[in-house]
């Protein structure tokens, strides 16, 4: 039987914990806040430090004269503006539901009302990141002139080597990681450039289980991030479409910001707001009684954004998130 009271609604953090380890147990191919990573705040909105792109690699002056002063930096920071919003979903528990499952287990019914609702702000939350990432409007898109699935004549190592080269001389940096969606993991498995490196960099290894880390080696980048995320792209009552979240029409180099240190130059952040959502995402329970059902909310305050510093009309001054993402285009036919 029920156990809310109507209207009053309760954090679960145990649920919150245990559907989480399930979603991520279970190989969901979220890959969003590895590359944009959660920064908890504790305002909804307000400005952050940007470091001005002119400093970034600047060598200034350090000499000193005798009984001189040294030599000290001028310059101020910049301010980046984040501001979240609230997203969140609830499912509900019929009591004739509740009284089905909690008979094969105590507490199932609560597990499977999260997971359902978890799973649609999780996968929305990815979404949102891929649609930044992979985004021509946003990085400039450097087109593959062979591309990966054509497997006789694509050269990966080659256009990799010229995105890295290109990467470090924009932001003085090498990459943190290549992101490629889970299609184009296949597709390069069976390029001949790549069959080949393998041969000498893992003799004895057989293709088919090459797994992202020897693939990484093979490119000369710390980690190959593969999103498998997928959604129904169809509409509500129309045959479903299975989609991947992150298009494989395109891959990208990356910089990825995780430290505390807001000014350290990455792609961008993840911003929760503390105060209203403490967990990324949170649980709530409350009993509704004119549907007989206890309700599970999961919801979380976020802004997904680029590492941006902006003037007072919202118009960019430094794009260190330009700087630190190399896209490619044209991955697939």
């Amino acid at each position: 039987m029920p156990r809310q009271t109507q209207d009053s609604a309760i954090y679960r953090p145990d649920l919150g914990v245990a559907v989480m380890e399930y979603i991520e147990g279970k190989t969901m191919g979220f890959v969003g806040l590895d590359i944009m990573p959660l920064y908890p705040v504790i305002d909804q909105s307000a400005t952050y430090p940007v470091i001005p792109a002119e400093v970034m690699l600047k060598i200034p002056d350090v000499s000193r004269s005798a009984r001189g002063a040294y030599n000290r930096g001028d310059w101020e920071y910049e301010n980046g503006l984040y501001s979240t919003k609230e997203k969140g979903w609830e499912e509900p528990i019929d009591d004739g539901e509740r009284k089905l499952l909690d008979r094969r287990q105590p507490g199932l019914a609560d597990l499977i009302a999260t997971q359902r609702a978890m799973k649609i702000i999780t996968r929305n939350q990815e979404k949102r990141i891929a649609d930044t990432i992979f985004n021509s409007s946003n990085f400039t898109a450097n087109a593959i002139t062979n591309e990966w699935d054509d497997a006789d004549n694509a050269v990966p190592i080659d256009d990799i080597n010229t995105g890295i080269s290109s990467f470090r001389s924009a932001c003085g940096m090498l990459p943190d990681a290549l992101v490629i969606t889970w299609s184009t993991f296949q597709d390069l498995k069976n390029c001949d450039q790549i069959v080949d490196r393998l041969k000498y960099t893992f003799a004895g290894i057989d293709i088919n289980t090459m797994n992202s880390s020897q693939l990484a080696q093979i490119f000369g980048v710390p980690q190959v991030i593969v999103a498998g995320a997928v959604y129904d792209s169809a509409a509500k009552g129309v045959v479903k479409s299975v989609t991947d979240i992150w298009s494989n029409e395109y891959a990208a180099l990356v910089k990825i910001s995780r430290g505390e240190d807001l000014t350290e130059p990455g792609v961008g952040r993840t911003f929760l707001w503390t105060e209203d959502s403490p967990q990324n995402p949170v649980v709530e329970e409350y009993r509704e009684e004119k549907i007989r059902s206890d309700v599970y909310r999961v919801r979380h305050h976020v802004d997904e954004a680029l590492m941006q510093s902006k003037d007072d009309d919202g118009t960019v001054v430094s794009n260190i998130a330009a700087a630190c993402v190399y896209l490619f285009s044209n991955v697939t036919t």
